[in-house]
């Protein structure tokens, strides 16, 4: 037990915190230019959508393209998909809403 200098009893409370969100800063202050980010990441998402979704649909119908280099391209296209299916939505929302955090699932997903 510790006591300081007046003889009084001080008690050590255990420090113990966690992380269940993360704060992310935002593109831009004004809401033109947070509608305009949206504009465009959208833009930017649908045409990964689209010519990933294209890339692997001609692999996978023609049996011609069934070879190791294309294959290896519908792999890219798939794993493109992916990836920016993980973070190009929740930087949308953040640009279409005022939110600013992400949970700590949400970040070790995006990784």
């Amino acid at each position: 037990m510790k006591y300081d200098k007046n003889k009084c009893l001080i008690l050590q409370m255990p420090n113990s915190s966690s992380i269940s969100e993360f704060l992310l800063l935002a593109l831009a202050d004004t809401r033109q230019l947070q509608l305009l980010h949206f504009w465009l990441l959208l833009g930017i998402y649908l045409a990964a959508l689209l010519g990933n979704g294209l890339i692997s649909t001609a692999v996978a119908c023609d049996h011609r393209l069934h070879t190791p280099m294309y294959f290896f391209l519908l792999n890219l296209a798939l794993l493109d998909l992916g990836c920016i299916s993980t973070t190009l939505p929740k930087a949308m929302a953040n640009a279409l809403w005022h939110t600013r955090d992400i949970s700590y699932a949400g970040c070790a997903a995006q990784v």
